[in-house]
């Protein structure tokens, strides 16, 4: 392997640890933050829901837009850099702001709630589509690929395990020092963006890309914009398999907290599961590359899917027993690690794929689709749990006890059985619309080579 490849590869994964920290904790633990921290109202969380639902979509169809701005920028730092460090920077800041009690209630609390939450949107994606859009800029192999991207998914889940184990135990030790939970949510907020603001530094500094290897371009129009989306048939059947997946994926991560306080009824048991889970998810992404060159992608994808829904049902059917949670837990996420790798790699492919079918490469229009799938998943996703939270009794409830048999049957099959569908729907829609394997994939390199548009080595 190439120096600047492994250079790439540290350099490019370490950038991510702390983003999904970040991303971690407002997409995951905000609306916990608001019901059991703060204890706004139900009326309050319901504008909220909507608001979250709202914003994210408006953000997300603003992502292609952001992925024209990267992709037509010249600086003599290249065009992904410059959004990158500006984004993280701006996201940073709104993240603390949303994590801090201004002492704020009602329309007040809501309104400024929606101004920061828009602008958190925003920021994030900013920084979101011009980092992962440098992925394919970075190699033409796919197999370089798949090192960089699992290198990167490794650091992910890393940053994402990190904040769902340690939650719980650093928050309340926080709380009880600084005598408030709303201040120790602050506190560790502003540690997360530190750690996020160093690892995109190491990107932004250390990441070396390879800008000799393509052919010049014309500045892409809004037209141009619409046509790299709705012309590249691959990407778009990419785009609604991510979709589904990330639909059930977020729901199910999203309810853990909940889970463990109002049906296990043993909240510091969530810490030690998501730990179980974390070292099972980053094991499976440390192994893919050895998968990946004995399996096709598609056998891999089919495998991981009957592991989920092994997993799923596992976890729906079984006692409060941690011994067949745990075991389901393992295999859902086994099978989510391969999962998401997959469609990052799938992604990815469909940068040549587009410059081959239509005669340009917007990496940041097509990685613009990518965060646009996480928000609208997402925005679903929230949605989902807050109106589970509020229809199951538990935004009222006072003690774990107080949520009925009813209220924790609608919990789980909001957690499991919505996103088991989700999660197949997706598997379906790749399996019978997806077409680029390694023959074609290397024949559209082939092809590229042949018109002048790529320069291989």
């Amino acid at each position: 392997m190439e120096t600047a490849t492994k250079r790439n590869i540290y350099t490019f994964g370490l950038g991510t640890v702390g983003r999904d920290m970040v991303y971690t904790m407002v997409t995951m633990y905000l609306i916990f933050y608001l019901t059991d921290i703060l204890g706004i109202s139900s009326a309050s969380l319901w504008w909220i829901n909507g608001i979250i639902l709202v914003a994210r979509i408006f953000d997300a169809l603003n992502d292609p837009i952001m992925g024209v701005i990267v992709d037509n920028t010249r600086t003599k730092y290249g065009k992904f850099k410059p959004w990158i460090a500006f984004g993280a920077i701006a996201s940073g800041i709104v993240t603390i702001l949303l994590f801090t009690d201004f002492g704020l209630t009602g329309t007040g609390f809501v309104l400024v709630f929606g101004i920061l939450y828009f602008l958190w949107g925003i920021a994030y994606t900013t920084n979101d589509i011009s980092y992962w859009s440098m992925l394919p800029s970075l190699s033409m192999e796919q197999q370089e690929r798949e090192r960089i991207g699992s290198f990167a998914k490794i650091c992910a889940n890393v940053g994402l395990f990190t904040v769902v184990a340690g939650l719980v135990p650093l928050t309340t030790m926080l709380g009880n020092r600084l005598g408030s939970m709303a201040k120790s949510y602050t506190v560790f907020t502003m540690a997360l963006v530190v750690v996020m603001w160093l690892g995109q530094a190491i990107t932004v500094f250390g990441v070396q890309e390879k800008k000799d290897t393509f052919k010049p371009e014309e500045p892409t129009t809004l037209k141009g914009m619409l046509r790299a989306i709705w012309d590249n048939d691959q990407l778009l059947y990419t785009a609604i398999s991510m979709s589904l997946f990330m639909i059930g994926y977020v729901t199910t991560t999203s309810f853990g907290l909940y889970f463990f306080k109002y049906a296990y009824r043993d909240e510091g048991m969530y810490s030690i599961f998501a730990v179980i889970l974390g070292v099972s998810q980053i094991g499976a992404l440390a192994v893919f590359p050895l998968f990946s060159k004995r399996f096709s992608r598609r056998a891999l994808y089919t495998a991981a899917t009957v592991l989920v829904v092994i997993g799923y049902l596992i976890f729906f059917f079984s006692p409060m027993n941690m011994l067949f949670i745990g075991i389901a837990g393992i295999l859902m996420f086994l099978g989510q690690a391969f999962i998401q790798i997959l469609m990052l790699m799938f992604l990815a492919d469909t940068v040549e794929y587009g410059q081959w079918k239509l005669g340009k490469r917007n990496e940041s229009v097509t990685f613009s689709l990518q965060p646009f799938i996480n928000k609208m998943g997402g925005a679903i996703a929230s949605g989902i749990v807050g109106a589970t939270v509020i229809l199951s009794g538990i935004n009222d409830a006072v003690t774990p006890a107080d949520v009925t048999s009813q209220g924790l049957l609608l919990m789980k099959f909001a957690m499991l059985i919505l996103p088991l569908l989700f999660v197949l729907a997706g598997y379906l829609v790749y399996r019978y619309k997806y077409k680029i394997d390694t023959a074609m994939y290397q024949q559209i390199l082939t092809d590229l080579q042949a018109r002048g548009d790529l320069k291989l080595g």
